[in-house]
């Protein structure tokens, strides 16, 4: 087995760290560099190169401080971060921010507010605290992202068109009319260039296409645009690289101390934010990865905090710009092989000696070609899927509040008003109650839709009082919260409509389950739910009325369009229209007791699910039955499924028969009785390679991981997941997508007694089944964001309600 460790390798393990005191000293480990990290940091870095100097240009520092703060980010970020293949610099998201200060307080202030951050980012790495930057609202982070790109963009046109940009988005806007008649047509064009470019060139088609894609879009379109105003002899302004001797580092900060504090907390929050969060979908796409890739750690957000914190210290003293995770620059390092840390950090050398040898031919870089670029990061900011997003969630008001607030007040004015309205929009939707009352065919129905609270009862008596007494009322609670109050005045009514004549049902969402008090504690609460209507089980009120036990189908069916199909139609309206699109081929047995929705937290679309008896695939071309094999061509050719799971289970009733009755049984007569076979000893003859493998001797046999199989059964389960995966490669379809690597067969084995799920690994001889933990620590949830520079995006984490 691939985890199995000599024991030799351990104990020597053991005595390389605690060699003897008086032994020869040992030798200093040698930095070992991999050839994909050294390839990824080439990636990177052609990508940073351009990038650090536009951000430095839209915020209006010092060219060279957009290249000491790559530099820094990739040496002491990429070291001391908690996120191995994050990598860190001049991001986006500051330069809004990073404008403000220079025009405010000048350059040697800004360097020393960038270091006065970097330590309130190590004092927050100290206290443990990084996970709380991740519980802010998506609607406040994608607003503030939108605001920010909102005015890069803005402001970068006029230097598109040849001018100079005003101190504000609304300065900026006003301004927009007169550069418009005074535009610089040279200045146009190189812009124009760049943006042509930076869209197609991953785009161009065929074989060369694919090799001249590995170029950044964005290294590419710098240089043709630079290629360009040179030869034609443009007279345009250029990036200018003063000599180091006459670079500004860090002064004392000078200016009025709360407007001071406020760019410290300013700078301290969308740093920390934006790093954490990349973090995060950093660990998305690594483990995403197939293979010795996907074994880079997982982050450590507290010490990529520190490690951020320290970056913008080192950062502002040497006088560049503040430091954040930068999602193109990590997504590229991701996608080109990186395995650890020293990617980043090589990037971070090769930064340091462009800044060094590349300078004369930095300065040939025309700056409104840097500009375009920027001002393209800035669009790209404003997400339509973000948009989408908060839109379905129904919190446009939080959005539109948070990007409007940025780019007309500031990053924390725009913030906080988010973070207002944010908490009024939630204290909206947990007082906001609907009830409507209505009578159909002598029954009264009241429906609360909401949150019922004290807030609500005024109403909700309201509507219990126009039921007139002795009438028969039903009364459905939508809603998943239901206070003391509420409860008291829904009791009182029911006592007292009852004791008039009348009937009351109470109903809520759960299936029909019956609503009489609140919710009782864990120890007596049914623990079966949503699976108790499946089963042949009875748990308080969850069973069918007594009169309707023969129609349990039917009683199954209301409690899904009562309780489900509301909140599952709208999904299944767009797979109505889209069609189904599943990633998987689950094949299974049809035991009852293998439900494959519960057992691989799927749902509507995601499984293209085939049952049989015994989860069994016929070899092509044998028997009379081409149903399994009909599926799997469907699944493989039509549909393009990406992998196939043969599922079997414990205690599997197909495999007790083979092994009770023998060959016999599926071979041609009926435990030698002599009786034609029936149709189950039909079927089941494609269980005997099974069988007849289980019995060769030669073989070791599939096994669970750590013990031997319970029995012959379990055996025999284990080992008929195996052969059908064998008779599964024999299908015309699936041996040609195997050969182009378009499909993955997996075997996995479900104990039902245990309600254990296991996974076939190892190579032929040596199967084991490998339990899937359950105690495996989540990433963090965090709102569901994508940071982009130029082009990509660095992933999503999803926000669940």
């Amino acid at each position: 087995m691939p985890a199995c460790v000599p024991a030799h390798t351990a104990k020597s393990a053991r005595t390389e760290r605690s060699h003897p005191p008086h032994s020869p000293p040992r030798r200093p480990r040698r930095l070992r560099l991999a050839g994909a990290d050294l390839s990824a940091s080439v990636a990177v870095f052609l990508i940073a190169l351009p990038l650090s100097l536009g951000i430095a240009l839209a915020t209006g520092a010092p060219l060279r401080a957009g290249l000491v703060a790559a530099a820094v980010g990739g040496l002491v970020a990429g070291r001391l971060g908690g996120s191995p293949l994050q990598v860190s610099g001049p991001a986006a998201g500051l330069t809004v921010v990073t404008a403000d200060l220079i025009q405010r307080y000048g350059w040697r202030t800004t360097c020393a507010v960038t270091v006065l951050a970097g330590l309130a980012q190590l004092a927050l790495g100290c206290l443990r605290v990084a996970r709380g930057a991740l519980a802010v609202s998506p609607a406040v982070v994608h607003g503030m992202l939108a605001g920010i790109g909102v005015t890069i963009a803005v402001a970068q046109v006029h230097i598109v068109l040849g001018g100079s940009p005003q101190s504000s988005v609304l300065d900026n806007l006003r301004a927009l009319p007169a550069q418009l008649t005074g535009l610089d047509p040279a200045a146009l064009a190189v812009s124009a260039l760049t943006l042509a470019v930076l869209p197609t060139w991953p785009r161009l088609p065929g074989r060369a296409g694919r090799l001249l894609g590995r170029l950044p879009a964005a290294l590419v379109a710098v240089a043709a645009a630079t290629a360009v105003a040179s030869l034609t002899g443009l007279v345009l302004p250029r990036v200018d690289l003063p000599s180091w001797r006459s670079h500004a580092l860090a002064g004392l900060p000078q200016g009025p101390v709360l407007g001071l504090v406020a760019a410290v907390l300013g700078t301290t929050l969308v740093c920390s934010v934006q790093s954490l969060l990349g973090a995060v979908a950093v660990d998305k796409l690594v483990a995403g990865r197939a293979g010795p890739a996907a074994r880079a750690g997982r982050s450590d957000l507290d010490r990529e905090l520190l490690g951020q914190g320290a970056a913008n210290v080192v950062s502002g003293a040497l006088g560049g710009l503040p430091v954040a995770g930068v999602a193109v620059r990590s997504t590229a390092n991701v996608r080109a092989g990186a395995v650890s840390r020293n990617s980043t950090m090589l990037h971070g050398v090769l930064v340091v000696i462009a800044a060094l040898l590349l300078v004369p031919v930095l300065e040939f870089v025309p700056l409104a070609s840097l500009a375009a670029l920027v001002m393209a990061v800035g669009v790209q900011m404003v997400s339509p899927h973000h948009i989408r997003t908060v839109t379905r969630h129904q919190e446009v008001p939080v959005y539109a509040a948070t990007a409007l607030g940025v780019a007309a007040l500031g990053v924390l004015q725009g913030v906080a008003l988010g973070i207002a309205v944010a908490v009024a929009v939630a204290l909206r939707r947990l007082t906001r109650t609907r009830i409507t009352h209505e009578e159909r065919k002598g029954v009264h129905h009241v429906h609360v839709r909401g949150q019922l609270t004290f807030l609500a009862v005024p109403r909700l008596s309201r509507a219990l009082h126009l039921v007139p007494p002795g009438a028969a009322v039903v009364v459905r609670l939508d809603g998943s919260f239901m206070d003391h109050a509420a409860y008291e005045a829904l009791q009182d009514w029911q006592r007292t409509h009852t004791a008039q004549g009348g009937s009351v049902e109470l109903t809520g969402r759960r299936a029909g389950v019956r609503i009489a008090e609140p919710a009782a504690p864990d120890g007596a609460r049914c623990r079966c739910r949503p699976w108790t209507p499946w089963r042949n089980h009875q748990c308080g009120s969850t069973a069918p009325a007594p009169g309707d036990r023969g129609h349990r189908l039917a009683h199954g069916i209301r409690a899904f369009q009562h309780s489900t199909a509301p909140l599952v139609r709208e999904e299944l309206a767009r797979l109505a229209r889209e069609g189904q699109r599943p990633s998987q081929l689950f094949l299974t047995c049809a035991d009852s007791r293998v439900v494959t929705s519960m057992i691989t937290s799927s749902g509507p679309g995601d499984l293209f699910v085939v049952r049989n008896v015994g989860n069994l695939v016929p070899p092509p071309g044998q028997g009379d039955d081409d149903s399994v094999a009909a599926a799997v061509e469907y699944a493989v050719d039509v549909l393009g499924v990406r992998s196939i799971t043969v599922c079997g289970h414990s205690g599997c009733g197909a495999m007790q028969a083979l092994l009770a009755s023998g060959p016999g049984f599926a071979s041609g007569t009926d435990s030698g009785s002599g009786h034609t076979r029936t149709p189950l000893g039909r079927w089941l003859r494609h269980g005997l390679p099974s069988l007849e493998r289980m019995a060769d001797d030669g073989r070791p046999g599939p096994r669970p991981a750590g013990r031997p199989p319970a029995d012959a059964v379990e055996r025999l389960c284990l080992t008929n997941v195996v052969q059908q995966l064998e008779h599964l490669r024999a299908h015309d379809s699936v041996a040609r997508a195997l050969r182009e690597g378009a499909l993955e067969l997996h075997g996995m084995y479900f104990h039902v007694g245990e309600a254990e799920a296991y996974l076939l690994t190892g190579a032929d001889g040596e199967e084991t089944f490998t339990r899937v933990a359950a105690t495996e620590t989540p990433q963090a949830t965090a709102p569901s964001l994508t940071l982009s520079d130029t082009s990509g995006t660095l992933g999503e984490k999803t926000f669940q309600e």
